[in-house]
C-alpha cells in the first residue's frame, strides 16, 4: 500500500481539481429498487470458491433486482435501528458512495430508502473506457459500478488515518460486490487502473468524492 504521507496528497490533489456534481447533467429520476433477498441459492462458501475476474460479458442489461441487490452489498443497510451497512466502516462514517453507469445511463445508490438517483441520461460506457485505459471490458460490460469515498467524512474524527481507512473500506464494499455477483450467476472484475480526474468529470462528482474502483459487472460470455 503507498506510504500515508503520499496518499494524504493524492486526497488533497483530488479534492482540489474535481468539478461540481451535476455539471451537464439530466434532471434525476428515482428508481425504487426491488427489497434485497437475504437468502440465496449459493453458500458463501461456493461464492468464495467459485469467484473469479471475467472480463468478457454477454449484453444482457441487467434487471433492478439485480442492481439492487449489487447496491446492497456493497453498501445497502443492513440494521435498520442503528444504520449499520453491509461493508464495515472505521466509526461508522461511511464514506462510500456507489454509482452505476449503464445503458440507461449514471445512476447513484442511495442506501437510505434502497434507491436510485439517475443523474445522467446518456449511456458513459464508451467515455469511461477511454478514461479507464481503454479497457475492453468497461465498454462491454452492461453495468459498471464506480466506488468513490468522501474522505473528509472519517477524517473528521481520525485525522491522517482517513485515507488508509477508506481504501480498506472500499476494499471490504467490492469485495462484497465480486461475491454478490458470483451468487446472482454473474461476473465481474475490480478495475484500479483509470485517470481519475476524467472518470471524476465524466461522473459529475463534487469535488470531495475520489474515485477508488470500477468494477464491470454482467452475465459471463458463454
Amino acid at each position: 500500500m503507498l506510504e500515508l504521507a503520499r496518499l494524504v496528497r493524492w486526497i488533497a490533489a483530488g479534492a482540489m481539481a474535481g468539478s461540481l456534481a451535476g455539471s451537464g447533467a439530466d434532471k434525476p429520476t428515482t428508481i425504487n429498487l426491488p427489497k434485497p433477498r437475504l437468502t440465496g441459492e449459493m453458500s458463501l462458501e461456493q461464492a468464495i470458491s467459485q469467484r473469479r475476474s471475467v472480463r468478457e460479458f454477454a449484453k444482457n442489461p441487467l434487471t433492478h433486482e439485480q442492481l439492487g441487490q449489487l447496491c446492497w452489498a456493497a453498501q445497502g443497510i443492513t440494521d435498520v435501528r442503528q444504520g449499520f451497512r453491509a461493508a464495515p466502516s472505521a466509526g461508522a462514517l461511511y464514506p462510500l458512495e456507489i454509482y452505476l453507469v449503464t445503458p440507461d445511463g449514471l445512476f447513484h445508490y442511495r442506501p437510505a430508502g434502497h434507491k436510485l438517483d439517475r443523474l445522467d441520461a446518456k449511456d458513459l460506457r464508451t467515455p469511461l473506457y477511454r478514461a479507464a485505459l481503454e479497457q475492453a471490458w468497461i465498454a462491454g460490460a452492461p453495468a459498471t459500478m464506480v466506488i468513490t469515498a468522501v474522505v473528509q467524512r472519517t477524517a473528521a474524527k481520525y485525522g491522517d488515518r482517513a485515507p488508509r481507512y477508506c481504501l480498506l473500506e472500499a476494499g471490504h464494499a467490492a469485495q462484497n460486490v465480486l461475491l454478490q455477483a458470483v451468487a446472482l450467476g454473474l461476473g465481474a472484475v475490480p478495475v484500479g487502473a483509470f485517470e481519475d480526474q476524467r472518470v471524476r468529470e465524466l461522473l459529475h462528482l463534487p469535488s470531495d468524492q475520489n474515485v477508488f474502483y470500477l468494477i464491470p459487472i454482467g452475465r459471463p460470455a458463454q
